[in-house]
């Protein structure tokens, strides 16, 4: 037995080896079983170069075997072994990595990739077991050896009894601690679900001894455990089958088990790109919004494999935040990984999956659009509110992306519409896409600023998201038509002898406008002729950017700036009241006071703002009615 220490390597080393690469423990398991099916990898491209050599698929494996009474875990494969010179080297050098150099050597054909390249997956092995052991036959050997070691005190190599071909790795797993449960990693539960979570989709069977129970024989009430061998990886990743071979039924079970949601998804994708960058994708459109996803709580992102093995559980790179609601995974061969295989080293073919992804995502959504009206309609129901997000943010980088994916409310139709199917109905005098906003459609049906426009045939699109104001002064124009609020102070369209009859109005009532303007001091930025009501008497409008709407809005966030609209009163002077108004004027001034306040407050009222003093609002109906 030959004692050697580590080639060139510190304890320190191996120490940041075992403590600082690697977030999560159970990452060792992963390792040692990428290890085990690149060694199965590497017989099968031999057979396809010597004659000498055939590859039945049914004769390569890997087995995980744990043993509780003595604290072991079995890693057991099929594959090419490994010869004394080469545990040496690959096993004695931390980071000399047996597949990176057969990767190097060989051209590999068929699909086929080696995973390891770093060479310090297996002593990941360490953060788990005090002794790690490897007992291996190389092919075309007649000797085995065993190699061991206890961490950074360096190696034992000896010879020793190995009947069949492959490699065997023995972990002698830590005792608990205070803060490590290290048990965990002898439980048969437990390995199972990390092998599904990481290896499901490595191409060899991973077999387990699973213990069942069954009914003793002659007995219906007695049950008896038994031990049988279970193949617990799925082995073929449903998005390397081809496509014409899967259900919706197999793309909805992938769904379920993967726990990307409780529901059924809306709909999904099936990627296949073999380019610049060579990647596999399905991805899926939730039917229902996530409970959290509006919440810190919510994690975007896809499941990101390298060559079938889990990296990233939330890869968010791959989402932008508009589309943050789709679900799945991406599985490529050509991902530059850190030494760890948990990160990616630099994110260059990263940014190029993203950009198909996000592209094909919009292209999908557009289609169902087109040809699934009412699926797209329960789609946008659950999560047109984020790609208005999406039109918002970002100082609106992104709205010619997401324009024609967006819906409203429309008054004609009575149903959502799009933009587009908007602007192809404007008669060719309409200057301005409409739009109102409100609580509800129901609110805004009776909105005295809808009058005008609805008269002249035109179509409103009504607003009652809280973000599609905000989205849409950031989207600003729609095929060269731009956005007009029904309560915008100028609506474009006012015929020259209207502006004149107003203007008249304005100007032979200036001292009553005056004094109604200094009556609301503080409150309003003007009285003003309304241009746009018929049966109402009075509506509020503003001047600025900032609507009524959006004060709303702001004033209810917690850092509320106190933003006010600059508010304009409109008074209609063909209705009745103005009489009343000018009767006050002229004889009663408090009487116009009080006028002045009920119309104000009135005016307030229809736009859905509370009474600024309701007990003085209630007071002058009073006064009112006596």
């Amino acid at each position: 037995m030959e004692t050697k220490q580590f080639k060139a390597e510190s304890k320190r080393l191996l120490d940041m080896m075992i403590n600082s690469i690697y977030t999560h423990r159970e990452i060792f398991l992963r390792e040692l079983i990428s290890n085990a099916s690149d060694a199965i990898d590497k017989i099968y491209y031999r057979a396809l170069t010597d004659e000498s050599l055939t590859f039945d698929k049914e004769n390569y494996y890997i087995k995980v075997t744990a043993d509780k009474v003595n604290r072991t875990l079995r890693i057991v494969d099929t594959g090419i072994g490994m010869t004394k010179e080469e545990l040496e080297n690959n096993l004695g050098t931390i980071a000399k990595s047996g597949s990176l150099a057969f990767k190097s050597e060989n051209e590999l054909k068929d699909g086929y990739d080696i995973i390891g390249q770093f060479g310090v997956g297996f002593y990941s092995a360490f953060m788990v077991a005090d002794v790690v052991t490897v007992i291996s036959k190389a092919l075309g050997s007649g000797e085995a050896y065993k190699w061991e070691s206890k961490g950074a005190d360096g190696y034992t190599i000896e010879p020793c009894e190995k009947d069949s071909l492959g490699t065997e790795i023995i972990l002698k797993i830590k005792e608990n601690t205070e803060d490590e449960n290290y048990d965990e990693f002898l439980e048969e539960y437990r390995l199972k679900s990390i092998i599904k979570k990481y290896s499901d989709f490595i191409r060899y069977p991973i077999k387990m001894d699973v213990t069942n129970s069954r009914l003793k024989e002659g007995s219906e009430t007695e049950y008896e455990e038994y031990v049988e061998e279970q193949t617990v990886n799925s082995m073929v990743p449903i998005w390397r089958k081809n496509k014409n071979e899967l259900t919706d039924e197999d793309y909805n079970n992938f769904y379920s088990e993967k726990r990307y949601g409780f529901d059924k998804p809306l709909k999904h994708i099936h990627i296949s790109v073999d380019g610049a960058v060579r990647y596999n994708a399905i991805l899926y459109i939730p039917e229902n919004i996530p409970f959290d996803y509006y919440s810190a709580e919510y994690e975007k992102g896809l499941e990101l494999y390298s060559s079938g093995v889990l990296i990233m559980n939330k890869c968010a790179d791959l989402l932008p935040d508009y589309f943050s609601f789709v679900k799945g995974m991406v599985d490529s061969e050509d991902l530059s990984l850190n030494i760890s295989r948990e990160m990616l080293q630099h994110d260059r073919q990263l940014k190029l999956i993203a950009k198909n992804i996000n592209k094909k995502i919009k292209s999908e959504l557009l289609s169902l659009l087109k040809n699934d009206r009412e699926k797209y309609e329960q789609f946008y129901g659950a999560f047109g509110r984020q790609l208005k997000y999406g039109v918002y943010s970002d100082f609106g980088s992104h709205k010619d992306e997401l324009q024609d994916l967006l819906m409203f409310y429309s008054s004609k139709e009575k149903k959502l519409v799009t933009l587009d199917e908007y602007v192809s109905r404007m008669p060719e005098d309409q200057k301005y896409i409409f739009y109102a906003t409100g609580a509800s459609n129901e609110r805004i049906e009776k909105l005295p600023q809808t009058e005008l426009v609805a008269d002249k045939g035109y179509e409103i699109l009504y607003f009652t998201d809280e973000i599609d104001e905000f989205a849409i002064r950031m989207l600003m124009s729609y095929k060269e038509k731009e956005f007009k609020s029904v309560s915008s102070g100028d609506l474009g369209f006012e015929a020259e002898e209207q502006e004149k009859e107003a203007a008249s109005e304005q100007q032979d009532n200036k001292d009553l406008f005056e004094r109604m303007k200094e009556i609301l001091a503080g409150k309003v930025k003007d009285v003003r002729v309304s241009k746009r009501l018929k049966s109402h008497p009075v509506c509020l409008s503003t001047d600025g950017d900032v609507s009524i709407e959006m004060e709303k809005i702001l004033s209810a966030m917690p850092n509320n700036q106190n933003i006010k609209a600059e508010k304009v009163l409109e008074i209609n002077v063909n209705h009745e009241v103005f009489d009343a108004l000018k009767e006050a004027f002229a004889s009663d001034q408090d009487k116009l006071g009080l006028y002045t306040h009920l119309l104000y407050n009135q005016a307030l009222l229809i736009e859905g703002l509370p009474v600024e003093d309701p007990v003085e609002f209630t007071n002058n109906i009073c006064k009112i009615m006596v």
